[in-house]
């Protein structure tokens, strides 16, 4: 089987649709279609068969895209294992939330201009869905992302990519206007459950933070109003001085003045950041000098 023709079944397994794959892959719907073609015959099984005006894999074709992803992840793996000593040298593409680019990425970005430059660093700003959809197409090398311990992420990495590696943890409390009032304390449903008649912030592009809210507020005892979605955490914070509503922030991140972060305990909130990589592809020496920078 020449697994050269391997990418085509992926991608179509991903995609759906061969004109999707061709343009992909920078081919032509017939050069994809040939390809399918030829790898069935290699297998000895139909990969595909008709759904109204496009196609949809078989069974067979379903299993073979499985076994795919880490035939493709192996040969990538015994490439990058060839040179392992040779002076590391490439592009590494980041995608990750604006938090981790500048708490893990930006602090290594000079080092690596001095000690490895032949290492070269494309940063893309992206939250985890977005981010774990690229790396599934293959346009990013690394995703940074994230989520919160009271809320576990349910999103799942793709099938081309490993499980997360742990990063750092953050303590996040709620952002409030700060009048000069003695701040409230306590438990955090006691905490939150001061706010109940406030609207609240949520993130534009992330549930996540609606739905520890959700879940603070439901231990208080009501149903918070999510009013606003701001994907910046200057913009939380702008909203929240405009007495527009109250959100989540970071405890340990200095804040305007007008903000007030108070402590959530009993339960904390705590966002906790990882690194996602595609299968094999961490053996590869510049990912592995980023990875190993982040750690």
């Amino acid at each position: 089987m020449d697994t050269r023709r391997l990418p085509y079944l992926v991608e179509l397994a991903r995609l759906g649709s061969m004109r999707a794959v061709a343009e992909t892959l920078h081919t032509s719907t017939s050069s994809v279609s040939q390809q399918i073609a030829a790898l069935a015959h290699e297998a000895g099984a139909p990969l595909v068969e008709p759904d109204g005006r496009r196609v949809r894999l078989t069974p067979a074709g379903r299993r073979l895209a499985e076994h795919a992803v880490e035939i493709l992840a192996a040969v990538d793996s015994a490439r990058h294992d060839l040179e392992p000593h040779g002076d590391p040298a490439g592009t590494v593409r980041v995608a990750g939330f604006a938090t981790a680019v500048r708490r893990s990425l930006m602090p290594i970005v000079a080092a690596f201009a001095d000690e490895h430059p032949r290492v070269r660093l494309t940063i893309r700003e992206h939250e985890p869905t977005e981010s774990l959809d690229l790396l599934d197409a293959d346009a990013v090398d690394l995703a940074l992302v994230y989520d919160y311990d009271l809320a576990p992420s349910a999103i799942t990495p793709p099938a081309s990519a490993v499980a997360g590696e742990p990063l750092w943890e953050a303590r996040w409390g709620l952002g409030v206007p700060d009048d000069g009032s003695r701040a409230v304390s306590g438990p955090a449903a006691a905490v939150v459950g001061t706010y109940r008649h406030h609207d609240w912030i949520g993130n534009s592009r992330n549930r996540a933070d609606e739905d520890v809210v959700r879940l603070l507020a439901s231990t208080a005892g009501f149903e918070p109003r999510m009013t606003h979605e701001a994907d910046s955490l200057d913009l939380v914070e702008d909203l929240v001085v405009a007495g527009l509503g109250v959100g989540l922030l970071p405890v340990d991140r200095p804040v305007r003045r007008g903000v007030r972060v108070l402590e959530l305990r009993d339960p904390e909130v705590r966002l906790r950041c990882r690194a996602v990589t595609r299968r094999g592809r961490d053996s590869w020496p510049p990912l592995a000098l980023v990875l190993a920078a982040l750690r």
